[in-house]
């Protein structure tokens, strides 16, 4: 059994390829044996894992575009997605048949939330998420409370009624661990408690099976 994460938003830079990154990192300090597919062109997350330091849990790279078989890496336990922008049609509705979770990162602009809207209409009409076969959580990227753009994103959840994970700030934080192939969840707790205490909501939404449960 592979538990597998999908990350998606038709729009580009909505925050797809560091929520994929850092839910991997987290996954791996966590002694998952964990895979990280990109089917972006783009290969964001590649490049991440490429800066990985060889110390840290590994995370495993899976190219979907060249498995034929459309299997995870052999041993692998969780599988996080990558999903590029304009995800639509066909490719969209496979991705969704094969995964458990799928999380939609929204930031809070006009342009994100207008992109987003169509999307969540096409979510809807999705078989596997009409029955429930996919759940789907929503997270909030980049929110500074103190601006009225933060008010704006929390009304379109709610007018939508969409099951929020979790709103992430703002912070450097995220560019940083980035830019070392690094996670939050690479850094000493005593570093970063703030932003795991926004995080643990989501984490425990995935609710996954206690580890060494996957094969036995």
């Amino acid at each position: 059994m592979v538990f597998s994460i999908l990350l998606a938003n038709p729009k580009g830079g909505s925050g797809k390829s560091t929520l994929a990154t850092q839910l991997a990192g987290y996954l791996a300090q966590a002694g998952y044996r964990t895979a990280l597919g990109d089917t972006d062109r783009q290969h964001t997350t590649r490049a991440w894992l490429g800066m990985r330091p060889a110390t840290l849990p590994p995370i495993t790279a899976w190219d979907t575009t060249a498995d034929d078989d459309g299997k995870p890496p052999k041993g692998t336990q969780v599988v996080v997605l990558d999903s590029p922008a304009n995800l639509h049609g066909k490719k969209l509705s496979q991705l969704l048949a094969r995964v458990d979770r799928v999380i939609v990162p929204v930031q809070p602009s006009p342009f994100d939330l207008w992109a987003s809207e169509a999307f969540f209409a096409t979510l809807a009409e999705e078989k596997a998420i009409r029955k429930a076969k996919a759940q789907l959580g929503v997270v909030g990227m980049r929110v500074n409370r103190r601006t009225r753009a933060a008010q704006q994103l929390d009304d379109f959840f709610a007018r939508l009624d969409l099951p929020v994970l979790a709103t992430l700030r703002e912070t450097q934080l995220y560019p940083q661990t980035a830019s070392q192939g690094l996670s939050l969840f690479d850094w000493p707790a005593s570093k970063t408690r703030r932003d795991r205490t926004e995080w643990q909501p989501l984490l425990d939404w995935l609710a996954l099976p206690p580890q060494g449960r996957f094969w036995e």
